[in-house]
């Protein structure tokens, strides 16, 4: 270095997983490769704090203060991004380590940062000097609306300070410097929502490293003619006219439906639906319109005939429905401290989509589906870099199809984007073309070099952290146990993209895995399986788990489904160590008790990655067993009412008949048998308002059912 006084703090602080982000893995891993054979290019550092990199093929690189790795000089043909410029970082802190291990203890001391920081220290001055004044101005308008923004703590150098807005993150590489912040949207860095997330870890105060994620509404700072101390306006819209209007109309809503059945002509319904869902968008209520829709959707399903529809979803749906609109309403009042605001609750400020900058997707797997006229598939994608599930969503008409059958074979060579979905399914998406809306739908548009497809490794899923990913089963069922409702949490379309199945998506990996008891429920057409922790490699020593544990165990149920003819079968294959020891497997988790059930999507063992959907067929051996005496009691009444739910729900509470009426009043006595007071009195009021005048209320007896014997089954 020449003309140096000072290291430059800000590219010293570029972890290699900050360098992934702002540039690529291909471009990191070859320069580190480089820095470790020594092939380093000859730096010099300007009075001015220019590093200039000069390669042995003739390349320049320079990148100033204040800059970013996209916005650094090159002299080589790319059009943008480099390897030149991921190495003058990485040789910049080689040198600077070289440098400081010659020097006086003392001063290599003083050369370390300090741990735990937080992006609050960015005053208006360094967003000023780092930020054109139209970023701040468009920051002032986003800010007006009080978006609801997630803020992470700093945990590690690895794992620095994440703000998670509503329509994208924000992540911060550098104490030193903002121009390091990375954003996915387009933009990538410089933008708004860069100045939205230092402004929300203001607003958080000091924060413990590695604390939970802390939601708070963000308003405008003083200067920009607020006050953080100015009461956030709760939505007007919970308390107002047209608020008070819609919340009556979505209750007549659902009550015509618990009265006439989902059954009922969608002629009937579809004006009704329409007019309640462009009510909810007037008010900017996201979340209220998005479970319109899963719900419209659920019923066009039905009557379909397709595969994706399944009672008991409509039934969580209406529930969850109801709760949502009362948690909001209790949230927005005047004398409520509420853990989660309105807003959030009511997705406010969410609508609309963001384009993303460059972008990797790795599949936890797919969902296909099928009815008498369409098909499709739903992908699901973990974004590594931001911890974000993502779902791809596709159908096509089956006219196209008809002449071939319209086989499970056809559907996987269908084409989005320009690739096999097949393809798609089991492999790393790499893109410059997606857009993402708040509830997690992405889509891909073809471009010729734009996005590419790599095929999962046994290792794809490695860069997965909690709590999308879990290392124990204990881990997961604590993890499941303190999460929020859903009728509070932003609604995610990888929620209800695997049909039939209800709870979280999550990734179980174990050191060494083993599976056990696998076999066929033909009854229930099931397949039934059990994984836990192996002993460590050459050890001879079994775990120290006792097998009776539940919490030890990861339960594995796979129903059959004429769409996915394979998977099942592809699962048999897997747990029997076809393709090697099993590393991981990813798929919807709820509880049973204090058993993790999960319906898987996909596995990874040492040979190669099983995504079971798109498995072609290959019949396996299955030992037989019926599984229904192994469902704990509770879980099984709890189950039996929701099913008896979803009848009245099918056919239409003023269409039961006399038996129906008598199988629910022995319901009724089973609950109080079990102690389950409060729902054996809701169901009760359901039946005495059923036959009396007062059937508005039957809409909140039936929504707090539900949502109680869905607690009761996930911890009888």
């Amino acid at each position: 270095m020449s003309g140096a006084t000072a290291w430059r703090a800000d590219l010293l602080e570029l972890t290699p997983e900050a360098l992934t982000a702002l540039a690529n893995a291909g471009f990191v891993k070859r320069a580190q490769k480089d820095v470790a054979a020594g092939l380093l290019p000859k730096l010099e550092t300007g009075a001015d704090g220019v590093v200039q990199a000069q390669f042995d093929d003739g390349v320049r690189t320079s990148l100033p203060p204040g800059r970013t790795l996209r916005d650094a000089q090159c002299s080589c043909p790319a059009s943008g991004m480099c390897r030149h410029r991921v190495m003058l970082v990485l040789a910049y802190q080689a040198q600077a380590a070289s440098a400081q291990a010659d020097a006086p203890e003392d001063a290599q001391e003083a050369a370390e940062p300090d741990g735990a920081w937080s992006p609050a220290q960015f005053d208006d001055a360094a967003l000023a000097a780092s930020l054109a004044p139209s970023v701040l101005e468009q920051a002032n308008k986003l800010a007006a609306a009080r978006p609801v923004v997630g803020v992470q703590a700093w945990r590690s150098a690895s794992a620095p300070p994440v703000a998670r807005l509503p329509m994208c993150s924000v992540r911060f590489f550098s104490r030193s410097s903002l121009v390091h912040a990375r954003c996915d949207c387009k933009q990538g860095s410089g933008c708004a929502h860069v100045v939205i997330a230092v402004w929300a870890f203001r607003q958080a105060g000091p924060l413990a490293p590695g604390s939970a994620e802390v939601l708070l509404e963000v308003s405008p700072p003083a200067s920009a003619g607020a006050t953080a101390s100015d009461p956030a306006p709760q939505p007007a819209a919970m308390q107002g006219e047209a608020a008070v209007a819609l919340r009556a109309q979505i209750d007549a809503l659902l009550l015509s439906l618990w009265l006439d059945g989902s059954s009922q002509p969608l002629m009937a319904l579809a004006a009704r639906f329409e007019a309640v869902r462009n009510q909810a968008r007037a008010l900017a209520w996201s979340w209220v319109d998005d479970a319109l829709d899963e719900l419209w959707q659920l019923l066009q399903a039905q009557h379909a005939r397709s595969s994706r529809f399944e009672p008991l979803r409509l039934v969580r749906m209406l529930a969850e429905l109801w709760a949502r609109l009362q948690a909001a309403a209790h949230a927005a009042r005047p004398q409520a401290r509420p853990a989660l605001p309105a807003s959030r609750i009511l997705g406010i400020g969410v609508k609309g989509e963001v384009a993303l900058d460059h972008l990797r997707l790795v599949s936890l797997g797919a969902e296909l589906w099928s009815d008498d006229a369409a098909e499709g598939a739903s992908v699901l994608f973990a974004d590594p870099d931001t911890q974000n599930v993502t779902v791809l969503e596709r159908q096509w008409s089956r006219a196209a199809d008809a002449a071939a059958g319209g086989t499970a074979q056809a559907l996987m060579n269908r084409r989005v984007a320009g690739f096999p979905l097949r393809q798609l399914a089991s492999g790393q998406v790499i893109t410059k073309t997606a857009t993402r809306r708040a509830n997690g739908l992405v889509d891909l548009t073809a471009g010729a070099r734009q996005t590419g497809v790599l095929p999962l490794s046994p290792k794809s899923w490695d860069d997965l952290v909690a709590p999308l990913r879990q290392d124990s089963v204990a881990a997961l069922v604590a993890h499941l146990r303190e999460a929020a409702p859903d009728f509070v949490r932003p609604r995610q379309a990888a929620g209800g993209a695997s049909a039939g199945a209800s709870g979280q998506l999550h990734v179980v990996a174990f050191e060494r895995m083993e599976a056990a008891s696998c076999h066929w429920d033909a009854a229930a057409q099931v397949l039934h399986a059990r994984l836990k922790q192996a002993a460590p490699e050459g050890s001879d020593e079994a775990p120290a788990e006792d097998d009776n544990n539940e919490r030890d165990w990861l339960h594995l149920a796979l129903p059959h489904r004429a769409v996915a003819p394979g998977a099942v079968d592809a699962l048999a294959r897997a747990l029997a160590g076809e393709y090697g020891p099993l590393r991981a497997v990813a798929g919807t988790v709820h509880l049973q008790g204090d058993r993790a059930v999960m319906q898987p999507l996909s596995l990874l063992t040492a040979q190669r990655a099983v995504v079971l959907q798109v498995e072609a067929v290959a019949p396996q051996p299955l030992g037989l067993r019926s599984d229904a005496e192994d469902v704990p009691a509770l879980n099984a009444l709890a189950g039996d009412t929701l099913e008896l739910l979803a009848l009245w729900l099918r056919q239409g509470l003023r269409h039961q008949g006399g038996g129906a009426l008598s199988r629910a009043q022995a319901q009724v006595l089973r609950l109080k048998q079990a102690g389950l007071g409060r729902s054996a009195g809701l169901l009760e009021a359901v039946l005495e308002n059923l036959r009396s005048a007062q059937r508005p209320a039957l809409v909140a007896q039936l929504a707090m059912l539900g949502l109680l014997m869905q607690g009761v089954a996930q911890s009888g």
